[in-house]
């Protein structure tokens, strides 16, 4: 079993900027993905960037330039650097941590931390 826990959320005014962790523990594998998704009222949860073992990126369209997703595999900790924030980042956001043993395939998630981007 996987555990996953955020942290880093807030309330930061239009242009500002946040940086949100995830920590994983537990029975972790190296062969693994890890990801942030956000999830405003009343919209589906969106894939906002992913990072590979190996450091491969891909970010959603709308935080291109504006975010960076990175990852300390010695602290199985994924960082989502948010930069230039904007109202429509406001959200919650969860960790996701997908790892295959074999090929078996398993997924863990966080329990999100939120997001509020106002003045």
């Amino acid at each position: 079993q996987v555990q996953l826990v955020e942290s880093g959320g807030g309330l930061v005014q239009p242009g500002g900027s946040l940086r949100l962790s995830c920590t994983a523990s537990g029975s972790i594998v190296s062969n693994n993905v890890m990801a942030w998704y956000r999830q405003a009222p009343g919209k589906q949860r969106e894939l906002v960037a992913a990072i590979g073992s190996m450091n491969s990126t891909n970010y959603a369209d709308s935080v291109k330039d504006r975010f960076t997703i990175s990852r300390n595999n010695t602290k199985n900790t994924v960082y989502l650097q948010m930069n230039s924030l904007k109202p429509e980042d406001t959200a919650v956001y969860y960790c996701k941590l997908v790892q295959w043993i074999g090929v078996t395939r398993d997924e863990y998630w966080g329990q999100g931390t939120q997001v509020t981007v106002s003045s």
